[in-house]
């Protein structure tokens, strides 16, 4: 076999695997998007267990909470919905390198319940978030976040 056939299969492979990457960064990107609507928007707990693998660590728990699967279902479930029950996940940007897609977005809602000691105060409130995701097998393995939560709290406790 000539050098040229060779080094052409070569970046023939490459090509693929670079495709390969790609298909599976795009799908990631897809199994986000659908956990923030379905989840974390919805409350659907059915795509929170098919989403997060046992194994799961969150880097960034709310204080208090597990860093595994079940404090992250705490949170959203026992702790952010039902103070905004109206919540409304919106996705600005979504960037996926390797097996982890980040992804920077916003939370909307009406203040209808105590959130962090500040009892419910009607207001409408958005603060932005910003994530990382590592997953395997469509699956979440791991979480880091960053949460306006002080710009939060200002609009709460605003006078």
């Amino acid at each position: 076999m000539s050098a040229e056939h060779r080094n052409g299969e070569h970046r023939s492979g490459e090509h693929r695997s670079a495709e390969h990457r790609s298909t599976e960064q795009e799908r990631n990107k897809a199994v986000v998007a659908h956990f923030n609507k379905a989840f974390i928007e919805g409350g659907d707990m059915d795509v929170y267990a098919r989403t997060m693998d046992p194994a799961f660590v969150n880097h960034t728990p709310h204080p208090g909470q597990p860093a595994g699967p079940d404090g992250a279902a705490f949170f959203f479930n026992e702790i952010l919905r039902p103070a905004f029950p109206d919540l409304v996940v919106s996705l600005h940007d979504q960037i996926a390198e390797g097996d982890k897609v980040l992804t920077r977005k916003s939370y909307r809602a009406t203040h209808r319940g105590d959130f962090l000691g500040v009892p419910a105060t009607g207001r409408t409130v958005e603060f932005a978030v910003m994530d990382i995701i590592r997953l395997r097998d469509g699956r979440y393995v791991e979480h880091w976040a960053i949460a306006d939560m002080a710009g939060l709290r200002a609009q709460l406790t605003a006078k």
